[in-house]
């Protein structure tokens, strides 16, 4: 039940504790929710950097049920679930099946899978003999996020192959699985594995970008604009050879036959060089922050970038000129950022849009808060209560008649729900 004492400390609306369980409850930063607004999808992940859940699970806000969606076997463990938009489906990280000290999880030894009731499928394929497979990867997909519509799934990705030269060398990026399998590796590597989906990277970066320059060494934490873009960071440098983190934008292909075609570069990868994007894709810069007071997007708190339900605004985190952390839109055409909130202090986490595209949720002030997307004004939807919710994610439902995060309570990390003030 949602707390009464919770009434007059924030204005009439209640807030609830939904798991209770002795163990930590770790939502990721997007589609956590199912459509139905019923259920959200969790892992058991300590807090930390350990990836050693076995479970992907799901609780059902109104009842607190609690259902086992896929349990991970041969010593391999799972995390970071989002849900599909429209069907009871699930895609999370999966870590390596009977690891052994050759083969273990890491950033470049890990893939995505999806669950769909009973039936469990590799997202992506992979094929670490040369000369590769196109359509597979031969690293680890991250973050896995299906597109507004459900047809497509963006990840974040590091490469084995490079690693196995270079860690250095090995420089994370941003791809999309396209519905346009099945995969099926080329090569004998026992760790090859086949997967449903065509999956391509989108970003191009390189180990030594000119300083000054559009060029990037790192991409990540993307956002989907509307279902045929993806927003992403990217670590330019300075001058003077600082990192500064910028936003971009690509534009994707169109059809199955733009997703194979292969450009200046083949889709799969050589031995010295990463999978390259297919034809015609290329990064557009949208910020250009280097001489701001405080250039680049702020990598604290680690925020995604992300597009308003319309596909019209991107928003993202960047001090002002007083090195407040602050939410800021952006046209994906380009232009000047616009600076929406004004506060007194930083934006403390992660965010996301209402439904309606008319709000915004975050943390800020150790509350949770509910911006306007036209003024910035900030509505607190929890009362103070002495410590801050989790900077990881703070969820919207699919009705926008909810709002979830996670929250430090009695030794582990609970979710927890309040109401919002937009329908």
């Amino acid at each position: 039940m949602f707390y009464p004492d919770a009434i007059t400390a924030h204005q009439g609306i209640l807030m609830k504790q939904i798991t209770f369980a002795s163990r930590n409850h770790q939502l990721t930063n997007i589609n956590a929710w199912t459509p139905d607004s019923q259920w959200l999808a969790f892992d058991v992940r300590p807090s930390g950097a350990s990836f050693t859940g076995e479970t992907i699970e799901r609780v059902n806000v109104n009842t607190g049920e609690v259902e086992v969606i896929y349990r991970a076997t041969r010593g391999a463990h799972v995390g970071v679930v989002t849900v599909h938009p429209a069907e009871d489906k699930y895609v999370f990280i999966h870590g390596p099946e009977n690891p052994d000290a050759a083969w273990q999880y890491d950033f470049h030894h890990r893939q995505g899978v999806i669950a769909h009731g009973s039936a469990v499928e590799n997202l992506d394929a992979m094929d670490i003999t040369a000369p590769y497979t196109p359509g597979a990867l031969r690293g680890g997909s991250h973050v896995h996020v299906f597109s507004p519509n459900g047809q497509f799934v963006s990840f974040t990705y590091n490469d084995h192959v490079l690693h196995a030269r270079d860690p250095k060398l090995d420089l994370r990026n941003v791809g999309v699985a396209s519905p346009f399998g099945p995969v099926t590796p080329r090569g004998n590597h026992p760790r090859n594995y086949a997967g449903a989906f065509w999956s391509v990277l989108v970003s191009r970066t390189t180990p030594t970008p000119a300083p000054g320059s559009d060029e990037i060494n790192r991409a990540y934490e993307e956002g989907w604009v509307g279902n045929d873009r993806l927003a992403f960071i990217g670590d330019t440098l300075s001058v003077t050879g600082e990192k500064v983190p910028e936003l971009f934008i690509v534009a994707l292909p169109k059809d199955e036959q733009g997703w194979k075609r292969a450009g200046d570069a083949p889709l799969q990868g050589t031995p010295e060089t990463l999978p390259a994007p297919p034809a015609g894709i290329a990064q557009r810069r949208l910020t250009f922050t280097h001489q701001r007071t405080y250039p680049g997007l702020v990598n604290a708190p680690r925020h995604w970038v992300r597009s308003n339900p319309q596909a019209t605004q991107i928003a993202f985190l960047m001090r002002d000129d007083n090195g407040v952390v602050q939410l800021w839109l952006i046209s994906p055409e380009g232009g000047e950022p616009r600076q929406l909130t004004h506060n007194d202090s930083d934006v403390q986490s992660a965010f996301s849009w209402h439904p309606s595209g008319n709000a915004l949720g975050f943390v800020l002030k150790n509350r949770i808060g509910q911006c306007d997307a036209r003024t910035g004004d900030v509505t607190f939807l929890t009362p103070e209560r002495g410590h801050s919710p989790s900077a990881d994610a703070v969820i919207f439902s699919p009705d926008g008649r909810s709002i979830a995060w996670m929250e430090e309570t009695d030794g582990f990390r609970q979710l927890w729900l309040t109401e919002t003030t937009t329908r």
